[in-house]
């Protein structure tokens, strides 16, 4: 059974913020996103995962990005990366990524990584090896896309916990379906892969789904036709990995955040309106919808 999720549920599983906390209390995000082509993923991402109390936040970003990005990322630290000819993360970060992420508290891979062969292999190992708490979105769910590949994720186990974030399309793939199938059962297609992945899978789109593997599933009340626009989902991944970082449990985490994306997108579309909406107005939103779920009354 599908259940809707409400503002006084998310507030209860909000985790809490001590008064005497530092920012070591509130974890550490990796991301791994951006490309030549799509530098702007990064900056979403990293944007959002700020604006949803995550500590501290580095960017794992190609080298010859450094420059370019480092103008206007003020926050997020960065972290340079052998690169591709193409301009993208190379198979070859992989050490150093590993090296990295020891002690960090949580990793998004995915958003505008591109569909390199050596990224999506770079992505696959990532998913596989993964030894922190992990989102999966966009290029780093499309790495597992193809027919060959596709049955890795099903036949993986692994206790750490994770939340795939695909739209309807990336989800069609990864299930070998069309999307009008997974658009007629979303409850239904979502349950069953975050089954057979061992994640909590977060569906994309107007009423977004998240199951986890123990068959809890959710629909998110909030939201609007606005926020199908590009970055959107950057923006989402952000959200839950800055949630996932301060230890909140995968399924939690993914309930929090497409609750808080939908309202923040609410909220900027009273202003913005939907059709002027842009990923960039969700974040400047956050705030206030978290301080909209912060005073529902339980």
């Amino acid at each position: 059974m599908v259940e809707l999720l409400s503002q006084q549920e998310i507030r209860r599983l909000l985790p809490e913020r001590p008064g005497n906390s530092h920012k070591g209390t509130f974890g550490h995000l990796f991301v791994l996103a951006g490309s030549r082509r799509f530098s702007g993923a990064v900056k979403l991402t990293c944007d959002a995962a700020m604006r949803s109390g995550v500590g501290l936040v580095t960017a794992g970003v190609p080298a010859p990005l450094i420059d370019a990005l480092a103008g206007f990322m003020a926050e997020p630290m960065l972290l340079p990366l052998p690169a591709t000819d193409a301009g993208t993360t190379a198979y070859e970060a992989a050490d150093a990524i590993h090296d990295f992420i020891e002690d960090k508290s949580a990793m998004v891979v995915g958003p505008g990584l591109s569909q390199e062969p050596s990224t999506m292999r770079l992505s696959r190992r990532l998913a596989l090896e993964r030894r922190i708490p992990l989102l999966l979105d966009a290029d780093g769910l499309n790495a597992f896309a193809a027919r060959r590949t596709r049955h890795v994720l099903r036949d993986t186990t692994c206790d750490v916990r994770a939340v795939f974030t695909p739209h309807p399309g990336e989800m069609a793939r990864l299930a070998g379906l069309d999307t009008a199938s997974v658009q007629q059962d979303r409850a239904g297609v979502a349950s069953k892969c975050a089954a057979l992945w061992h994640a909590t899978v977060v569906l994309k789109g107007a009423g977004t789904i998240v199951a986890a593997p123990d068959g809890q599933v959710r629909q998110c009340p909030v939201g609007n036709a606005g926020m199908a626009t590009g970055g959107s989902g950057d923006v989402l991944s952000g959200i839950i990995g800055a949630l996932l970082a301060q230890g909140c449990a995968a399924f939690e985490a993914a309930c929090i955040g497409v609750y808080a994306h939908g309202l923040a997108g609410d909220l900027a579309a009273q202003i913005k309106t939907e059709r002027g909406l842009i990923a960039r107005d969700i974040i400047d939103a956050l705030p206030a919808a978290w301080q909209t779920i912060e005073e529902t009354a339980s």
